[in-house]
């Protein structure tokens, strides 16, 4: 396996969070991981692209080892640092890629920072008003309610379907996080009020976008909102449904994913 190295960030409020590389050459590839998730998600990705790419990846607020900087959990928030952090990258970015709720921040991000390409994968473009408690917020209260001791022992149960790489970042992730930083991500962008909507900012979409969904029958992204996306995301957009895969397709369709990231760094 590439060895990876890391360093500190610290962002323009003090807070600090830990940026992780992957490879020692080639184009530069930017990850942000979504909710319960941290930088070691992509260490599968990383290490496959590590031959040919520099990848990096940074801890959100709240998560991994950033699990004690407490808020703000504001979009503008992360979106200030995602351009610290590739600021301090301080070299052309040939890709965002983000799944979830960082799906949305590298979507936002693409508008606002020179990267060349975008891969947000089945991203939080749209939340229903009422919806966060109920998807993001009661089924995680009785994991994030145990001792540390007894928590690591609870996620590697409940996420046992996916593999040791994958469930070795999950505990990475979520081993000091509390359930704090996600009720504040959905109070802090007025969720349940219908303000999380991203989809004024898809209208011809500025770069190329690929964009991942899941089946729609585990994705976050609701019919009527891909098709909003279908119809209005202009000639930069590639969609690409993973029919029979969940949320997180990056991980449970593994190769169908790298080869459809592949193709599409390519073009």
């Amino acid at each position: 396996m590439t060895q990876s190295h890391e360093r500190t960030i610290v962002f323009d409020d003090g807070a600090a969070t830990t940026l992780e590389v992957w490879g020692q050459r080639g184009p530069v590839l930017l990850g942000v991981h979504g909710i319960t998730s941290s930088r070691k998600s992509w260490e599968r990705m990383a290490q496959h692209f590590a031959p040919t790419h520099r990848v990096f990846a940074y801890d959100q607020r709240g998560h991994g080892d950033s699990a004690s900087v407490r808020g703000p959990m504001s979009l503008e928030r992360s979106l200030r640092d995602l351009e610290a952090v590739a600021a301090a990258i301080g070299e052309p970015i040939a890709g965002f890629f983000g799944h979830s709720w960082g799906g949305a921040v590298a979507l936002l991000g693409g508008k606002r920072i020179a990267a060349e390409r975008v891969i947000a994968i089945d991203p939080m473009i749209h939340q229903a008003p009422g919806s966060w408690y109920a998807d993001f917020v009661d089924e995680l209260r009785a994991i994030f309610a145990l001792p540390e001791g007894e928590r690591e022992a609870a996620i590697r149960d409940y996420y046992d379907a996916l593999a040791p790489i994958e469930i070795d970042a999950k505990v990475h992730a979520m081993r000091h996080m509390t359930i704090d930083s996600i009720v504040e991500l959905g109070e802090m962008n007025r969720v349940d009020d219908g303000k999380w909507d991203l989809r004024p900012d898809l209208i011809d979409y500025p770069k190329p976008l690929l964009l991942l969904l899941a089946d729609q029958a585990d994705s976050v992204v609701a019919a009527p909102d891909a098709a909003f996306v279908r119809e209005r995301g202009g000639a930069n957009l590639t969609i690409e449904v993973f029919t029979g895969e969940g949320h997180s397709l990056q991980r449970t369709a593994f190769e169908r994913f790298i080869a459809s990231v592949e193709a599409f760094l390519r073009r």
